[in-house]
């Protein structure tokens, strides 16, 4: 099978994926493959900036509806939305507008907000910004770092090609792994809420 056909086919609909199991890995591969000519840019970044906003409203939903329950229900979570709510009360719009930057505190961040006061309205308008802005930022960060790449390894070619898949693969199984080695087991639950 031609991995680059594959790619061709399916990539908007995996990065889709990938930004909402994961994030960041799926954006910085797909902006890499952008600067190889496999992808569009400005494609990969509005797909990633709507995958992106797609799920961090469905947290905030999560979080205006369950919020106090599943972070009583997870102590990692819970200490992490205590320091988000702290932020929240005096500096609210910079938390929500750097919010898709806040790795490893996005999912806890996302159900205090919900959990807040703060109204959908503004949290959509601030959260559109934020998207945007990430993927904008971490997309052409990905493209502008494969192209200072090019000179030194070419276009990546088929197998280049079947690595980076492999790779991305490798490393969203190990960063999902480390994620849940990090939550402590609650008793009574198997897992916590998805990531956000």
């Amino acid at each position: 099978m031609d991995v680059l056909h594959l790619l061709g086919n399916y990539a908007y609909l995996a990065l889709a994926a990938g930004i909402l199991l994961e994030g960041e890995t799926a954006l910085l591969i797909a902006g890499i493959a952008a600067s190889q000519g496999y992808l569009g840019l400005p494609t990969v970044m509005l797909v990633a900036a709507a995958a992106g906003f797609f799920g961090d409203q469905c947290c905030f939903a999560a979080g205006r509806r369950f919020g106090p329950g599943l972070l009583a229900r997870n102590a990692s979570l819970q200490s992490k939305a205590l320091r988000v709510e702290t932020l929240l009360q005096r500096h609210h719009v910079p938390v929500i507008l750097s919010l898709r930057f806040l790795y490893g505190l996005r999912t806890a961040a996302l159900l205090a907000i919900g959990a807040s006061r703060i109204s959908w309205p503004r949290f959509m308008l601030l959260n559109l910004i934020s998207v945007i802005a990430w993927a904008g930022t971490i997309g052409g960060a990905a493209y502008v770092f494969g192209r200072a790449l090019e000179p030194l390894v070419g276009h990546v070619g088929e197998y280049g090609a079947w690595i980076g898949v492999g790779g991305l693969l490798a490393l969203s199984l190990w960063l999902a792994w480390g994620r849940r080695r990090q939550a402590p087991s609650v008793p009574g639950r198997d897992g916590g809420p998805p990531a956000c």
